[in-house]
């Protein structure tokens, strides 16, 4: 049984909005009916160019979907940890976003 001093328990989490949460999820949601739908076209032997305009459009969602997160994240979070005082929280911010430009 863990006592909560362990790293994994010790991550920090964030409340959303239900609006935002609906949000999010709606946009993972039409995302794996993306890949589901990618992965129809390969198991039916579509044509590899239509499978990669498949493949690209995913990854662009994902890329939306990140920028939206990021975006909530920079307005809440970020900003409230500053506020506080709390200026490790930049730090997690250039990691998590070198991690992102990789």
């Amino acid at each position: 049984m863990c006592n909560n001093d362990c790293a994994a328990c010790a991550k920090r989490t964030k409340k959303r909005s239900a609006k935002e949460q609906k949000d999010l999820l709606n946009r993972l949601k039409r995302i794996e009916g993306q890949v589901r739908g990618v992965e129809n076209m390969l198991e039916n032997d579509a044509y590899c160019p239509d499978i990669l305009i498949q493949v690209s459009a995913v990854t662009n969602a994902l890329n939306s979907f990140s920028k939206k997160l990021l975006a909530a994240h920079i307005r809440s979070c970020v900003a409230e940890d500053i506020r506080a005082g709390k200026d490790e929280s930049i730090d997690e911010l250039v990691e998590v976003l070198q991690k992102l430009m990789r």
